[in-house]
């Protein structure tokens, strides 16, 4: 993880959420790198998941680059969750951090949105937080505005 995303990981525990790897919420579909569990104020991370999309390699002569999508895909999951629990702190609803959210959302991500709102049924939340994935200073900045 870099600065930012320590940061964020700070102000989540700083929230009173915890951070647990690879729950039994993982095991639903390997393509899910991450949960926000609202009741339990947790947020979870696939390491497992995001090892197996990414092709994570354990060599030991991997070059750091070998193992970039795993650690792209990590930091994206922890700031889509993040979102999810400032979205929670915010009577569950959007953030606002982020205007004309709707014509923000990548292409790319449109596969993986509809996977999304299938678990969470909330459409306007699961765009948000695949926007909010690629700026981690929004992220941080709602976190701080409505959870702490």
């Amino acid at each position: 993880m870099n600065k930012i995303d320590k940061e964020i990981i700070d102000l989540i525990k700083k929230a009173n959420y915890s951070i647990e790897e690879n729950s039994a919420l993982c095991l639903i579909n390997t393509k899910f790198i991450g949960f926000h569990k609202k009741d339990t104020k947790t947020i979870v991370l696939c390491t497992n998941n995001a090892k197996k999309i990414g092709n994570f390699s354990n060599k030991r002569f991997a070059k750091n680059n070998d193992n970039l999508k795993t650690k792209i895909y990590l930091r994206r999951a922890l700031r889509h969750e993040a979102t999810h629990m400032a979205q929670a702190c915010n009577s569950d609803n959007l953030t606002g951090m982020i205007k004309n959210i709707n014509r923000k959302i990548n292409n790319s991500k449109m596969k993986a949105l509809n996977s999304s709102v299938k678990i969470s049924g909330n459409l306007l939340k699961e765009v948000e937080a695949y926007v909010m994935e690629d700026r981690p200073k929004k992220v941080k900045k709602a976190i701080e505005k409505y959870c702490l």
